[in-house]
């Protein structure tokens, strides 16, 4: 009976064990998430006040400003239906420009994002894998999508 009862014991610790481990790599996977927002999204106040996270769109054009003698630069960031303020203090990608489709990695502070990485897209096809999995789902609610040729699988 007693190598009986320290079993249930063992098992038990062990369940504990997997049940607090599970619970820490959760909590430390939900901190470390970047989620994406879209300046129209952010203009409804969806994004997060307090925590980091991923804005997306393309530079406005003349939006560009140097503060000289710093790395810091302002810019504008536009989704086509709303723009949002950007500061970013570091050497900017090869790609950046004015018009170029950027995503931004940082948070908001005052009314504005403060960038602590930008990321310019290698090519004009790319599209962030959020906005990309947003497009395929609405068009496969659109009736007679699929069947015209236009949809994924079968």
């Amino acid at each position: 009976m007693k190598s009986r009862h320290q079993r249930l014991v063992a098992i038990g610790l062990v369940l504990a064990g997997v049940g607090l481990g599970t619970t820490f790599l959760l909590k430390a996977m939900n901190e470390n998430i970047l989620y994406f927002y879209s300046p129209t999204q952010m203009q409804a106040g969806e994004a997060p006040e307090d925590r980091r996270f991923r804005v997306g769109g393309l530079v406005v054009e003349e939006s560009i400003q140097r503060t000289d003698g710093t790395m810091e630069v302002r810019f504008a960031l536009s989704d086509e239906a709303h723009t949002l303020p950007v500061v970013y203090n570091g050497i900017l990608p090869d790609l950046f420009r004015e018009g170029q489709g950027i995503v931004a990695h940082g948070r908001m502070d005052g009314g504005q994002f403060v960038a602590d990485e930008i990321l310019a897209k290698h090519d004009e096809n790319y599209m962030p894998p959020e906005v990309a999995a947003s497009l395929e789902h609405t068009r496969s609610q659109k009736p007679g999508y699929a069947e015209a040729g236009y949809g994924g699988g079968q």
